[in-house]
């Protein structure tokens, strides 16, 4: 057992001090005081420090991602280490442009290692291209009998796309629907978005041209220029669902784009924020030239997040939604993850008034303590 003492709890309302119990995997007790326990019991003392769910990001390239510049450009997995230094309890794995060199069997290992090694990951099938590469052979048997892949990845309005037809588009919706239906899980269609001008033109006209219920497309990168921004609203009106990303250069951050859909008076519940971690982000020339490449990190959810607070005048309450309940929502996750309630997997962060972490429990155990790191990645452990 794990208890936690008076810590400020934000669930992500603010619930004031509290005490929280944690047994095994779980949030057993949320109140006021705990004083008698029915055992030995490990204490953590969170005096002066904030209690918020753990940080879900659902656009990490765990296996690493890149190659747009040559091999070299490839870029490495992420580790546990770096997921519990960026708060992240909970992640979504993902292929990006390379589906030739990285393949969804790799991704699968990777997710199961990471769950081993004490977070909890799930994965997409499929990467830019169409038909993408899947383990079973069809994208909607691999949701349908593989418990870790929740959706489907595909590329849009992006030189790099495979530029599918609207009867295209239409058809994969319709499977992962029907995938999503039968394994109860969420059924999206995650939509790698790029700087063509057609935005989400494809997206409008299959809607249009179908019965596809709106919220099985998943845009992501949707503040990467401000033409795809402003159909994003669209789209959000609609009742879809938006994903921001961190770190888009030249562009508005996720923090500034809610604080403009907020004054603007947008619904904001399927406005959620992604880091894109241990994806290249890259610059091209008008003649599709690499000018550019680099690689994003997995802490940016954390740093956008204080921003948000620290910055951009976020209540802790306002902002972490964002990067936890509305992610669990989007994910069909929200009656185990996203949130500090009881019965909840005890996925949590500890972080000072001034958004410095200084603890991290995913699923129960104590990762991080007084911000020294508790869990190492299996051959990342000091000494290996």
């Amino acid at each position: 057992m794990l208890l936690i003492k008076n810590a400020d709890v934000y669930a992500p309302e603010h619930m004031g001090k509290k005490d929280i119990l944690i047994c095994g995997e779980h949030i057993e007790v949320i109140a006021d005081r705990i004083e008698s326990l029915p055992g030995p019991c490990k204490v953590l003392e969170a005096e002066g420090l904030c209690l918020t769910p753990g940080l879900m990001d659902q656009h990490v390239h765990v296996t690493g991602g890149g190659g747009e510049g040559s091999f070299h450009t490839r870029t490495p997995e992420v580790e546990l280490s770096e997921l519990i230094r960026g708060g992240v309890t909970t992640v979504l794995g993902l292929l990006g442009t390379d589906g030739m060199t990285r393949s969804v069997e790799n991704l699968y290992a990777k997710t199961a290692a990471l769950q081993e090694e004490g977070v909890t990951a799930y994965m997409l099938t499929g990467a830019y291209g169409n038909p993408g590469p899947t383990i079973t052979g069809e994208a909607d048997r691999d949701m349908v009998f593989i418990r870790e892949v929740l959706g489907l990845k595909l590329a849009i309005s992006d030189h790099r796309a495979p530029h599918v037809t609207t009867r295209e588009l239409i058809q994969l919706a319709s499977k992962v629907r029907v995938a999503g239906m039968l394994s109860g899980k969420p059924g999206m269609l995650v939509l790698h978005m790029g700087d063509d001008p057609a935005c989400l033109d494809p997206v409008f006209e299959a809607l249009q041209d179908s019965q596809v219920p709106v919220p099985i497309f998943r845009p992501t990168h949707v503040n990467r220029n401000p033409a795809l921004l402003e159909a994003g609203w669209k789209f959000l009106e609609m009742g879809g669902y938006v994903d921001l990303t961190c770190g888009m250069k030249g562009q508005p951050s996720p923090g500034e784009c809610i604080r403009k859909a907020l004054e603007r008076g947008l619904p904001t519940a399927h406005l959620t924020v992604s880091s894109d971690g241990h994806g290249s982000w890259s610059a091209y020339a008008e003649d599709g030239t690499l000018l550019e490449i680099g690689v994003s990190g997995v802490d940016s959810l954390l740093k956008e997040l204080a921003v948000m607070v620290k910055e951009l005048g976020f209540g802790l309450e306002e902002a972490l939604p964002y990067v936890t309940s509305h992610v669990a929502e989007a994910l069909g996750l929200g009656s185990v993850k996203g949130y500090v309630r009881e019965g909840q997997d005890a996925d949590l962060l500890l972080l000072t008034p001034q958004m410095e972490l200084r603890g991290v429990i995913a699923r129960g155990a104590v990762m991080m303590e007084e911000g020294e790191l508790k869990q190492w990645g299996t051959y990342e452990k000091p000494g290996h």
